[in-house]
């Protein structure tokens, strides 16, 4: 199946076998990007909005999610997570709230998923609380900018 490791010889979907894998440092960074109107976004600057502290339940939740990616994603293993980072950046010009999640473990396999996880979970966290406010938020740009540890490194 062109070399996808998720299926099997006969186009079955199963979970990779990493037994045999060297367990190695593994770290994902991964960040995504969400537009709010201007009034949302004056909401969660001020820390006005009426569920409380966006960006502090946004980064719980994004560390939270990046736990729970097995749950979610049917194949990924549950891994031991190391550390778990999420940094919000504000850009008053764009009304932008970009995230960065960075994932890290010792183990079999990498912390991709973990790391993306977080972002998206962040990044609707968000949308959840000010969606009163602003149903138009629009989520953008996620992807993995960095990867390393196990056969391959990745850096975009």
């Amino acid at each position: 199946m062109n070399g996808l490791t998720h299926f099997d010889q006969e186009g079955n979907a199963h979970m990779v076998d990493v037994g045999g894998k060297t367990e190695t440092e593994r770290k994902a960074v991964a960040t995504g990007t969400i537009q709010l109107g201007h009034e949302a976004y004056a909401v969660l600057k001020a820390g006005t909005a009426k569920k409380g502290d966006v960006l502090g339940v946004a980064r719980i939740a994004a560390i939270q999610g990046a736990k729970r990616t097995s749950d979610l994603i049917p194949l990924c293993h549950p891994l031991p997570l190391t550390r778990l980072a999420v940094e919000f950046e504000l850009n008053d010009e764009l009304c932008e709230v970009h995230c960065t999640c960075t994932a890290q473990t010792v183990g079999k396999t990498g912390v991709e998923m973990e790391a993306l996880t977080g972002v998206q979970v962040g990044l609707l966290t968000i949308y959840d609380m000010l969606k009163a406010i602003d149903k138009g938020m629009v989520m953008t740009q996620t992807r993995l900018v960095e990867k390393r540890g196990g056969k391959s490194d990745f850096s975009r």
